[in-house]
């Protein structure tokens, strides 16, 4: 068994897109998946599988929340392994203050990942940004809304990726810990 961690783009924000987590849940022990859990309120479902491909997951459980609850959400899943890679890919969680205001972009497809690379351009100081191999990391100095790169990564720039925060990261991240190694 592997453990993985779908992250559903923008649900539950405002009155469209609502995917109740406890629907979701049963959705994807429907799906045959085991050791479900949600995080907070916000599209995040841990769960363990025997197949290791995170594209078929991820197709597997959009297709499922379409037809099964009639929302159109893009989904990236993530392994533990690529959770860990990405957590130890961050070389700016050391040195910020309020790891709300941190976010991390996750892709499915490294291509989307190059892709945000345009956020470069709007980043002003105090923000910083950095490219990982598996993820990119925006640290908002001054807080997510009063960032013109954060902004821009969760309006038209970032439709190919989904953004957590440094501490929704880190719940994640305990909660796969078991099967990172």
């Amino acid at each position: 068994m592997t453990s993985f961690v779908a992250l559903l783009r923008s649900v539950n924000v405002g009155r469209a897109k609502r995917v109740p987590m406890a629907e979701l849940r049963s959705l994807l022990t429907g799906l045959g998946y085991t050791n479900v859990k949600t995080i907070l309120n916000s599209g995040n479902a841990v769960f363990d599988s025997t197949g290791r491909s995170t594209t078929a997951h991820a197709a597997r459980i959009h297709a499922a929340i379409v037809d099964k609850l009639g929302v159109d959400v893009p989904v990236i899943v993530k392994s533990a392994k690529g959770i860990a890679a990405i957590k130890s890919g961050n070389k700016l969680a050391s040195g910020v203050s309020d790891p709300s205001r941190l976010l991390v972009a996750f892709t499915g497809d490294p291509k989307v990942l190059e892709g945000l690379a345009v956020l470069s351009s709007l980043v002003e100081p105090p923000d910083q940004i950095l490219f990982g191999e598996h993820a990119m990391y925006l640290w908002c100095a001054n807080g997510i809304l009063e960032s013109r790169a954060a902004s821009a990564m969760l309006g038209k720039f970032g439709r190919g990726a989904t953004t957590r925060n440094w501490a929704t990261f880190m719940k994640i991240s305990a909660l796969l810990a078991h099967d990172a190694e």
